[in-house]
């Protein structure tokens, strides 16, 4: 899951696209608007939180850490990378270090 989270970031600090990440700065554009390109970036969506859910499962069967709502966490951890990405376009310098302290709150190991 943290090898996900930074490869994520790297994608979020050197950005192909004006507005960072690509499938979060078009799904806010296009989420009210029905079609094929909304369509896709759903799809894209929910296979994204499909696989942080994977991850955080395979983490908590494997006893890396605390046993934790996975569909919930995935939905925290996005929401947190969403965020990141526009606090990174906006200049915030300490928006990785937030992700960073957010995501290593979930994957703590259990007691």
């Amino acid at each position: 899951m943290r090898a996900l989270v930074e490869r994520w970031i790297g994608y979020a600090e050197t950005p192909l696209f004006a507005g960072g990440c690509f499938w979060v700065a078009n799904l806010a554009d296009f989420d009210s608007r029905p079609g094929q390109v909304r369509d896709a970036l759903s799809r894209q969506h929910r296979d994204w939180l499909a696989l942080i859910e994977s991850e955080l499962r395979h983490a908590v069967d494997a006893g890396e850490i605390a046993e934790l709502d996975t569909g919930l966490v995935a939905f925290q951890i996005d929401a947190v990378l969403a965020a990141a990405n526009t606090a990174l376009r906006l200049g915030d310098e300490d928006a990785v270090d937030k992700v960073r302290r957010v995501v290593d709150g979930f994957l703590a190991p259990p007691r």
